[in-house]
């Protein structure tokens, strides 16, 4: 597998549930080896080696200290490995199944982070894999586990199911119509929390937001995915209330605004990364309210994923600088929205 190739993710090209507001649901179970320092403390190499050799050859192994910063880059931005990892991790690494929708990252905060994705609001299927891989190493490893607190991890709020629930949404209507301050607050009432799309850290932007679980103790896996995908279902619905609303009653100056960016996208000679994601999020919002019929939802996330500046590099095969990286990314817009 190679993949450092600008392509999508094979598992982004499915369809998913409620996929007009959800983007993506993710489960990741962080896990460490009994009698072993956890890595937030000390790193060990030999530790990724004890781990890989419990797969097999259906996953790839990535070592940290054996690609590019280039490539850690892209790993982030196709969310395959953690910011942390990129930066911190000299010992990490990452296995990687063919579809990019398993990754394990070894040595981050925690000797395991096993990563599972699916498109849409589909966290039980994240959720079955996850465990389904978690087993399969259990019965190999022996991990650090405490029969009152359960899984033991380097950061405490993720001790117990060591485990974090996560869904990308994409939420244009309330921010438009300025409801995102009370949702928001009510999501945190409810012991969930809101960040951006990189996850611990980031901030949201662009509409695009991501919701995950605050409490890893004293519930199991499953109350945790029911309780968030029954907060994700209200969620979900006061979207779609709020894009019918601004369709019904502010028809004209959303069909303006939604055009505009599209004008933008497709004419423009530079542009920013935060120009173009919010660009890319009112065109987004006009394919699901039926504005362009030939724009489907993959290219969408070739837009997003496509535009942002490890892709670029590797795109033009060299470094740039800022001015540079603003042409280039205008250059792969314009080609991308005009490839009909």
């Amino acid at each position: 597998m190679n993949v450092f190739e600008p392509r999508l993710s094979s598992w982004l090209e499915n369809a998913g549930d409620d996929d007009d507001v959800v983007l993506s649901s993710r489960i990741r179970l962080a896990r460490n080896l009994k009698d072993e320092k956890f890595p937030i403390y000390e790193q060990k190499e030999e530790i990724v080696d004890q781990i890989a050799e419990v797969f097999d050859d259906s996953f790839s192994l990535f070592k940290m200290n054996q690609i590019s910063l280039l490539e850690k880059a892209l790993l982030v931005e196709k969310h395959l490995i953690s910011p942390y990892m990129m930066n911190k991790s000299e010992y990490g690494a990452v296995l990687l199944n063919e579809e990019e929708n398993v990754s394990i990252m070894l040595n981050e905060e925690d000797h395991l982070r096993i990563q599972c994705m699916t498109p849409g609001l589909r966290l039980f299927d994240a959720l079955e894999a996850a465990l389904q891989i978690d087993g399969y190493v259990e019965e190999k490893l022996t991990y650090a586990f405490d029969k009152q607190f359960g899984y033991l991890t380097s950061c405490l709020t993720n001790v117990g199911t060591g485990m974090r629930a996560s869904v990308m949404v994409h939420l244009p209507g309330l921010v438009t119509t300025k409801r995102i301050k009370s949702v928001i607050e009510a999501i945190r009432s409810l012991g969930f929390v809101v960040r951006g799309i990189y996850g611990e850290g980031s901030m949201p932007a662009s509409s695009i937001f991501q919701v995950s679980n605050q409490v890893t103790l004293g519930k199991t896996e499953t109350e945790i995915v029911e309780d968030l995908t029954q907060v994700m279902e209200q969620i979900i619905m006061q979207e779609r209330v709020a894009r019918t609303t601004l369709k019904q009653k502010f028809h004209i100056a959303l069909e303006d605004r939604v055009f505009r960016s599209y004008g933008l996208l497709m004419n423009c000679r530079i542009i920013s990364m935060k120009e173009a994601a919010d660009a890319i999020s009112d065109i987004r919002l006009g394919v699901e309210l039926g504005f362009f019929e030939h724009i489907s939802r993959q290219k969408m996330n070739e837009l997003v994923l496509f535009s942002q500046p490890a892709f670029l590099r590797k795109e033009a095969g060299r470094d740039m600088d800022e001015l540079e990286e603003k042409v280039i990314r205008a250059k792969v817009i314009r080609e991308i929205l005009g490839d009909k």
